[in-house]
């Protein structure tokens, strides 16, 4: 990656910022606690798959069904 390009600059400024911290690692152990937390827990316990409960396996067809009968 080149030295110049903005992602690598905006990487190494976190990288240098949490690596000189003395709770750096503990603040990215929770970021990723939180994260897991988030995206795999909630999603599995509060948000269930409608499409496929409700597609039954032709899942553009229903939505392409449920976008006309909306419009009207």
């Amino acid at each position: 990656m080149n030295k110049d390009s903005f992602f690598y600059r905006v990487f190494d400024l976190y990288y240098d910022g949490f690596r000189s911290m003395r709770l750096g690692k503990t603040l990215w152990a929770i970021i990723l606690i939180k994260l897991f937390i988030m995206f795999a827990i909630l999603k599995v316990f509060f948000f269930p798959n409608f499409l496929k409960e409700h597609a039954q396996g032709d899942e553009s067809g229903y939505v392409a069904t449920e976008l006309v009968n909306r419009a009207r």
